[in-house]
């Protein structure tokens, strides 16, 4: 797989609360954003040879009696006839599209394929939504919320490594200022304001420790990749990426059965397999796209990654080393606490994020002299990671 599929166009579409706009229509306008980012030019009709689309609950999201591949060529008539595979796992659905688009390449079938991640989550309905996760569980699943299975884990993980309860909330409140932050420097982001410390740390609260400000929002948005053969790149873009390594782990759903929660293990293991398959170390990693679908989920990403040792994620926010400007920024396009989580669409979005830093293209937020990237999704309660590693060096 190393080095052998290149990214050669990414867009997509500010993320918010787009009532004006369809499923359909996000996904328009983020493929014209993705053609629109391909240097030389592309024929989607002619050259698109096979497609996967990412989305989540499907038939809640975009208004559609059965949740299928066929979805993508109602928006986009030009891909009739070519396979579209629909992709769904979890909050990793973009990310994991995204690896079986490469892996299609990468196994000789395709030459060049498009994936999309699109999600409607402003119009899901909530209740029966959360009622439908919630209810996996076969013990202790009244009133579970996704705040309360993170909530478990951060107050598993503060009892074993925090100093003290005032330390921690300072932590996760110092990733809240830091993603609010960085979105205001991305015109993609649902979020462009910032914070304080003392608004993170007094909000109210939701499920202990997270407050308001400690939770991403629901989201509605659309991203879109074109990936080829690394041999084929330069018919397109004289700066493509290249994708260096990927991977998927899975951990047991139920909690109970859970051999940690001070470690998310589908996370540990996606990076340790993608890191292999890369050739690379976590130190060598410029800046990285995590999933921080609560603030604390970002620190246990920096350790279970190989940021930091286990227990040092509080260090590393503490000394700003993931900052822009710092050793290993994390989020720079916000994250999901800033930019959102449109689930379908939040791994497309962060793959999006190393195409412009990768291409010395983010603006404000840019990193220097970036040269490998890393994107991650952590999905359901912690039970499936995903991460890619990507590089503007052809290996």
């Amino acid at each position: 797989m190393r080095g052998k599929v290149a990214v050669v166009g990414a867009g997509l579409v500010k993320f918010g609360e787009l009532f004006d706009k369809s499923f359909f229509d996000l996904i328009v306008e983020a493929t014209n954003h993705c053609v629109e980012n391909v240097d030389k030019g592309i024929d989607l009709e002619k050259e698109i040879e096979a497609a996967w689309l990412g989305t989540c609950d499907g038939a809640a999201s975009c208004q559609r009696d059965v949740p299928s591949g066929a979805a993508l060529i109602s928006a986009l008539p030009q891909l009739k006839d070519i396979p579209v595979s629909r992709n769904e796992n979890a909050c990793a659905t973009g990310s994991d599209a995204f690896r079986n688009a490469a892996m299609s390449i990468a196994a000789g079938v395709y030459e060049t394929v498009m994936v999309v991640g699109a999600e409607k989550m402003r119009e899901k309905h909530p209740e029966g939504f959360l009622r439908f996760v919630a209810a996996r569980e076969q013990v202790y699943n009244r009133g579970l919320i996704a705040a309360s299975y993170f909530a478990m884990y951060a107050n598993a993980h503060m009892h074993k490594y925090a100093r003290n309860e005032e330390e921690r909330r300072s932590q996760l409140s110092k990733i809240a200022v830091k993603n609010h932050h960085n979105g205001t420097f991305c015109p993609f982001s649902h979020f462009s304001f910032e914070i304080t410390e003392e608004q993170a740390s007094t909000a109210p609260m939701v499920s202990y420790p997270f407050r308001l400000f400690d939770c991403c929002p629901q989201t509605d948005g659309a991203a879109v990749v074109i990936l080829t053969r690394a041999e084929n790149a330069l018919k397109y873009t004289d700066a493509p990426l290249y994708l260096l390594g990927t991977a998927l782990s899975t951990d047991t759903y139920w909690l109970p059965n859970r051999r940690s929660l001070t470690s998310a293990h589908a996370t540990v293991n996606a990076a340790r397999a993608a890191y292999k398959m890369a050739r690379i170390e976590a130190k060598d990693i410029d800046f990285a796209e995590v999933h921080d679908c609560f603030t604390f989920t970002e620190l246990l990403d920096y350790e279970d990654l190989g940021f930091c040792n286990p227990g040092d994620g509080g260090k590393l926010i503490d000394e700003g080393e993931v900052e822009l400007g710092g050793r290993i920024p994390v989020n720079t396009s916000g994250g999901l606490k800033a930019k959102g989580h449109p689930i379908g669409a939040t791994g497309i979005g962060q793959i999006c994020e190393n195409w412009f830093q990768l291409r010395n293209e983010a603006g404000k937020r840019q990193v220097d002299g970036a040269e490998i990237g890393l994107q991650h999704n952590l999905g359901g309660p912690l039970a499936v990671a995903c991460v890619n590693i990507l590089t503007n060096k052809k290996p």
